[in-house]
């Protein structure tokens, strides 16, 4: 009885919740996980592919991209696995913001070499074992490559250049990377060296084509001026506030006024008028000749601002006023009770400019001399939306560059490099552990493969030359997408950032180590909808 008993099969779960075990599991996973690196592999390198999103929404919004987290955070996944590899990729965006295609791809081989290893009976911690001491070493040789040129002004910024281009060659903007990459330099280089991207605004205006986008030294403000304002100010004194200039009805809610006559009603109308008058006179003891509010201004105020020669700009949105306030050096204010405790900004031109169609307030010598604007013109918002993210990608990788100014060299050879020294250590160990080693050399070697074959190369012959040539002690060897040769990547300049190449190598092999090491994989019970009798 009690034999019996033991076999029969026990759910613990609450009914509809499921359970995947063992081998069931981990295939679910793997199979998740390879297939997203699959669906981001044809974007990867300079020959990639892009990819159109189609929004469920009524407009449909359509974005072309070939960014490998723009597309991974469009699509809805339900693979748990899969999100893992989602999420990786998202937080390489938000970490060095480049190299999210190549991250997910690593991830994804990597579990596919995991998949034929378990298929042999090798446990998973043995396979992640091996892959730990794969990973430092590779990490070691990665940082042995490096190159700083740090103390050499001129030859920094070719490097900073020479990634600006090898970033953007793999974008929409590849055609006019020495244009856009000569201007992301500009732009980051205005920072000195803060990294802080926020001083850099992009606007983007439909018209014209892409080689006329530019960097502006000043500030731009997608804003109108008041009517009968001064147009063009000098040595401007600007409060940014956040506050109502709306009062042109009564603020008490809910409340009703009886009035026995329509001179009652006139009454009110001017106790408003004079409250309203009132704010606005203690706005100008700051003794300013410019206003920013970040909420509309209403006629009379605008009137009242005209009067006193007063600038006013209405409906900055929360993005202008916020980094209006750090450019001018200002602060955002709500009271003006005390005119001596607010922090005016300051600049010494503002003036009404034409971009396209459309009339800009352009704000230069500015207080924070880093801030800068690039103006993206472009044919379509599609294209303009994907040369801003490029773009984005661009300057991210180089603000990262100029705090850790290592670099490491692009086109496969980093990842050949890696292999090979992998490949040696699995040679010198005994054991299975050696045989993870060699798959994790496998999936390095994976990604230049890929580069080639969506170049329509012959990616074996590519990479069979190119492991040749590390075999040679060549170690600046790299794939010449170009050409479809092998070639010195120090000549044809193809820089990478080492923090970039460091962070995929990292966030792969742990991302994908977590995957590998499921097991079980539980899913709760879905809520069930009740019928709702108490609609409010």
């Amino acid at each position: 009885m009690d034999a019996s008993l033991s076999m029969a099969p026990v759910n613990i779960f609450r009914q509809g919740a499921d359970e995947e075990k063992a081998e069931t599991a981990r295939l679910s996973s793997f199979i998740g996980a390879i297939a997203i690196g699959d669906l981001v592999k044809s974007t990867l390198g300079p020959k990639g592919m892009d990819k159109i999103l189609l929004g469920g929404g009524k407009e449909g919004l359509v974005t072309v991209t070939n960014d490998g987290a723009t597309i991974l955070k469009a699509i809805g996944v339900d693979n748990p696995a899969a999100k893992v590899l989602v999420d990786m990729s998202k937080t390489q965006d938000d970490e060095v913001g480049d190299g999210t295609t190549s991250v997910t791809v690593l991830a994804a081989e990597l579990l596919r070499e995991a998949e034929l290893l378990i298929s042999k009976k090798i446990h998973p911690q043995t396979i992640i074992s091996g892959w730990r001491k794969a990973t430092q070493v590779a990490r070691d040789a990665l940082r042995e490559a490096a190159v700083d040129h740090s103390n050499d002004p001129a030859r920094f910024q070719e490097d900073l250049l020479n990634i600006a281009r090898t970033t953007l060659s793999s974008k929409l903007l590849t055609h006019h990377k020495a244009h856009f990459s000569q201007l992301a330099v500009d732009a980051v280089m205005r920072l000195k060296g803060s990294g802080n991207l926020e001083a850099i605004h992009v606007i983007k205006k439909l018209g014209g084509s892409l080689t006329d986008s530019y960097l502006d030294e000043g500030f731009l403000l997608d804003k109108k001026i008041g009517v009968n304002q001064p147009k063009r100010l000098e040595n401007a004194n600007i409060l940014i506030a956040n506050t109502g200039m709306d009062t042109d009805k009564i603020k008490i809610f809910g409340s009703r006024v009886r009035v026995d006559s329509t001179a009652k009603v006139a009454e009110i109308e001017l106790a408003e008028k004079e409250k309203m008058k009132e704010k606005v006179d203690r706005i100008l003891k700051h003794g300013i000749n410019c206003f920013i509010n970040r909420q509309l201004i209403y006629n009379y105020p605008e009137q009242l601002f005209a009067q006193a020669g007063v600038m006013a700009i209405e409906h900055a949105d929360f993005a202008g006023v916020e980094r209006l306030a750090l450019v001018t050096g200002g602060e955002i204010t709500s009271t003006f009770d005390h005119p001596e405790l607010v922090k005016l900004g300051h600049c010494k031109l503002i003036e009404e400019v034409m971009i396209g169609e459309d009339l800009l307030i352009h704000f230069s010598g500015v207080d924070m001399g880093e801030a800068c604007t690039i103006v993206l013109r472009g044919a379509t918002q599609q294209i303009l939306d994907e040369a801003e993210r490029s773009l984005h990608d661009a300057l991210c990788v180089l603000s990262q560059t100029v705090k850790e100014p290592r670099t490491v060299y692009g086109g496969g050879c980093s990842e050949m490099l890696m292999a090979k020294v992998v490949t040696d250590l699995a040679n010198r160990t005994p054991g299975k552990e050696s045989v993870a080693m060699e798959s994790f050399a496998k999936a390095l070697r994976m990604l230049p493969t890929i580069i080639a074959d969506n170049a329509g190369y012959d990616s074996a012959d590519l990479v069979a030359q190119l492991r040749a040539a590390h075999q040679e002690n060549k170690t600046t060897y790299g794939l010449n997408m170009s050409d479809g040769t092998v070639g010195n990547m120090t000549e044809l300049g193809i820089t990478e950032s080492f923090q970039v190449k460091r962070q995929v190598l990292l966030s792969a092999s742990e991302a994908a180590e977590m995957i590998l090491r499921v097991d079980n994989i539980i899913k709760a019970a879905p809520r069930k909808r009740v019928p709702d009798h108490h609609p409010c």
